[in-house]
């Protein structure tokens, strides 16, 4: 197979760029997964057919725990003053742990309730509707925090670690640094073996650890040199008694979230003991990464239940509130605002568990989908938030509404666990067509000669069976505009034919498409990121709308067991909801489609170069420029902190001491 990275014209960035993204994510798996299959236009019904259930005796376990939660977040959990405060108190996090809620995921016998991926996103969900500082603290010390442990500790690291991380400890996890957000590879905190080789020499600076100031544990990325002369990264644990860890800032005073603390932490010279490599040296990057998987899940349950409080409140205010004499739902206008976030929390919720099962099944080839799960429940998310404040008007944006605290608290999800727009390019187009253009390309390179001297490869290619077999479909489909056939989708009701028949048409539809831009560009198309983002748009909504019709059949299926009839009023509103939102993910796709050909990308470009030029004729002094930029740092203006509610650090954290006597 031909390899992107050594296509002709590429140039030196973006061969590094795709070195980077493979070394990130890993050997493609021996077999593709259901958003890897839209790109050449299969459909692995198996993959989406039936929706994932639980396990009745966990589901029952789940909904005990979800009962006792709810009691607590409906009756005493302080949310508002947690946002206010700009702090969750001990006692909350003590209160958590004794539901078992911080410690739901980590197996029975390291003293957690051991349940599984789909049953942790529930509880995110139900978290999400009352407190998104809540839902962020219980993510970030599960999915990413244990998770670490859990998924790659030795027997003996989590005997001595898990226990506590169950009943007392919060987590942390390091990997943003001032320099590193998105281009998680690009680690400059380091770490090297001492001389005896019984530790690891520790030096850096860490960004954005959530909870780190308040954390028991946390684990660190690091580059680390290795035998081959090549640097990776590594992961080590570490705790904050230890000497040279200074939290030098507990917390940054935000627009949302505001009772999660993002610590800021060095490193200096910190003897961390060789039993706390955590998995195998240079692996670390795999580590993360594994971890993000688990968190962008959670990310997309603590979205959905935010953004179904802000669609229930919203509906409910629409009914009630007047205006010229007529409630505000009866304005057409306002019932497209409802219609669409009905249909955009049945797709996210559809979306959201499909992924979890497929975790929950181990899946094989899923990052891609987590990915996909996280870009489509926080956009859609905020566009179901932000239509609930439009229907409430003025009142929405008042403090004491919980809608007010919903809009600020969501609009991160936009930017973390990876940006949605390093998403779309770097993993729903990239990693997501990877295979299929390098197919392409090394089809091109067989029969289309590179020099007079390599027309004698091409003519004896030409008479070979095997690639006439690949290249001739490919002459028709993009030569000739022939779709190939649709794929088969045949596990759904037959009241849910018409709808498959028009998912189908549409990944026919995607791969012709992908192949033509990916002709029409060739190498350039690894510059041209808008175009990139309309394919990857595509490949989205063609996932969200699998996942809806494989959630609305299994909800059929169930209505139609139970014997219900029309009154069911909760069913028949999520039907219309999945109805609508088949309609409005074509119109999507068709826009995205249409936009490949005919856009305002040559304006767009002239009209961000000549912003860029008239910013750069600005002095950097009268902006806030990044502390460490690599071309402009020291030189934009200083911040006024007047007003704002500070957090300094210290070296070490109340409570160190019985972190170290657990060690010992």
């Amino acid at each position: 197979m031909a390899d992107l990275k050594n296509l002709k014209g590429i140039s030196a960035a973006d061969r590094k760029l795709i070195e980077d993204a493979e070394g990130w994510l890993g050997p493609d798996p021996s077999e593709m997964g259901a958003i890897k299959n839209f790109f050449w236009g299969n459909f692995r019904q198996d993959l989406f057919f039936p929706y994932p259930q639980q396990d009745a005796r966990e589901t029952a376990e789940c909904d005990q725990l979800l009962a006792r939660l709810d009691e607590y977040l409906r009756t005493e959990h302080p949310a508002i003053r947690i946002d206010q405060d700009q702090e969750i108190p001990r006692p909350v996090i003590d209160r958590l742990f004794a539901l078992g809620v911080l410690g739901m995921t980590i197996p029975k016998e390291y003293g957690g309730l051991g349940m599984g991926i789909t049953s942790y996103n529930r509880v995110l969900e139900r978290i999400g509707k009352s407190c998104g500082s809540t839902a962020v603290l219980v993510s970030a010390h599960q999915s990413i925090g244990c998770k670490a442990v859990m998924l790659f500790g030795n027997e003996e690291q989590k005997k001595l670690w898990l226990p506590h991380l169950a009943k007392d400890w919060v987590s942390a996890f390091c990997l943003s640094e001032p320099n590193v957000g998105c281009d998680a590879g690009g680690q400059e905190t380091r770490c090297e073996k001492s001389a005896d080789g019984q530790h690891y020499i520790l030096n850096g600076e860490k960004k954005w650890a959530t909870s780190g100031a308040i954390s028991g544990l946390f684990t660190v990325m690091a580059k680390q040199k290795m035998p081959d002369g090549k640097e990776r990264v590594t992961a080590l644990v570490c705790h904050p008694d230890m000497p040279g860890v200074e939290i030098f800032q507990r917390n940054r005073s935000k627009c949302g979230i505001r009772g999660t603390w993002q610590a800021r932490i060095r490193f200096h010279n910190v003897k961390v003991p060789k039993f706390n490599l955590l998995g195998q040296e240079g692996k670390g990057l795999n580590i993360a990464l594994s971890c993000l998987n688990y968190g962008r899940c959670t990310l997309s349950a603590g979205m959905l239940g935010g953004a179904r409080t802000a669609m229930d409140q919203a509906v409910k205010w629409s009914r009630t509130r007047y205006q010229f004499q007529r409630s505000l739902s009866e304005f057409e206008l306002v019932r497209t605002r409802i219609a669409n976030m009905a249909a955009l929390c049945y797709a996210m919720d559809a979306v959201l568990y499909m992924t979890t099962g497929m975790l929950d099944r181990k899946d094989q080839d899923i990052q891609i989908e987590t990915a996909t799960c996280k870009v489509f429940c926080s956009e859609m998310g905020w566009r179901v938030v932000n239509d609930a404040m439009q229907i409430m008007g003025g009142e929405s944006y008042m403090t004491e509404n919980e809608v007010e605290r919903i809009f600020r608290d969501s609009r991160i999800n936009l930017i973390v666990e990876g940006a949605n727009e390093v998403m779309q390019s770097y993993v729903l187009f990239s990693y997501g067509g990877k295979q299929l253009a390098e197919h392409l390309i090394g089809i091109r390179d067989a029969l289309v000669p590179q020099s007079i001297g390599g027309l004698g490869k091409v003519l004896r290619n030409a008479l070979r069976p095997r690639i006439l077999r690949h290249a001739l479909p490919l002459f028709f489909e993009v030569i000739l505009g022939v779709r190939r056939r649709r794929p088969a989708i045949t596990a759904v009701l037959p009241e849910l034919r018409p709808q498959a028949d028009r998912l189908a048409s549409l990944i026919s539809e995607h791969t012709y498409e992908f192949k033509r831009v990916s002709k029409k560009f060739d190498v350039k198309i690894l510059d041209r990121q808008a175009v990139q983002a309309r394919l990857a748009d595509v490949a989205m909504w063609l996932h969200a709308w699998a996942c809806t019709l494989s959630k609305l059949d299994s909800d059929l299926r169930a209505h139609q067991a139970k014997g219900a009839n029309g009154s069911d009023l909760e069913f028949a509103r999520d039907r219309a909801a999945a109805e609508h939102f088949f309609d409005l993910a074509h119109r999507s796709i068709e826009r995205c489609f249409r936009e490949l050909y005919v856009n305002t990308d040559d304006t767009m470009l002239r009209a961000a170069d000549a912003a860029l030029k008239f910013s750069d004729s600005q002095p950097n002094g009268l902006y806030s420029i990044p502390e460490r930029s690599p071309v402009a740092k020291g030189t934009g203006r200083a911040l006024h902190q007047d007003g704002i509610k500070q957090f300094p650090g210290s070296p070490t954290v109340p409570g160190a001491e019985p972190v170290a006597a657990a060690r010992a």
